[in-house]
């Protein structure tokens, strides 16, 4: 059981630490879209960047990929530039026109996971199995998500149905906010 308590503490803080601005950033951006009664739309769309997440951490444990990490620290924050762009070009909200962000986080998730893939690599292949900390790493990241994600719904239910700002408005102010901070990631990371 510690080491349940400990991956799952360490899925946690990848997501919420201050040091993961960038996949806080993501899971904002991807979020933005969804208002309250989307909730079971989201968790799906979280777990969808988890699954992702979890396939590229175990592909990496056993070696069967390895990628440039100064190429993924780039590929990480144009996810978000991408993911933020998209939000813009929406013309409504409806599930039809929200299915290509199911796409966005699967595979970005992939890619998000390269990320710490690097970092957990070692430490996931001095272990005989696997199994549980991968588990329970991947546990902690999704429960870090379903945080933010929770802020998220709450804080656009105060605003789009308390205090009726247009959801347009909403969506425009969330993706900006992740656009700005990704792009100068971008740049800072050439």
């Amino acid at each position: 059981m510690n080491d349940f308590n400990l991956y799952f503490s360490l899925g946690w803080t990848h997501i919420v630490s201050p040091d993961a601005l960038d996949h806080i950033l993501f899971v904002v951006a991807l979020a933005a879209i969804y208002i309250i009664s989307d909730w079971k739309k989201v968790l799906i769309l979280v777990t969808a960047f988890t699954i992702g997440h979890s396939l590229t951490l175990a592909l990496s444990v056993y070696d069967i990929i390895r990628i440039n990490s100064t190429l993924v620290e780039l590929l990480i924050p144009i996810t978000i530039v991408i993911t933020a762009l998209f939000n813009f070009f929406q013309k409504d909200f409806t599930p039809r026109s929200l299915r290509l962000n199911y796409f966005f986080a699967l595979f970005f998730g992939l890619i998000h996971g390269m990320g710490f893939a690097n970092i957990i690599r070692f430490t996931l292949a001095n272990d005989s199995s696997i199994g549980v900390p991968l588990l329970s790493f991947n546990l902690g990241l999704e429960a870090g998500q379903v945080v933010i994600v929770l802020v998220i719904l709450l804080l656009s239910y105060l605003f789009i149905t308390l205090l009726k700002l247009p959801r347009k408005i909403w969506v425009y102010v969330l993706s900006s906010i992740a656009l700005v901070f990704s792009v100068y990631m971008v740049f800072e990371r050439i």
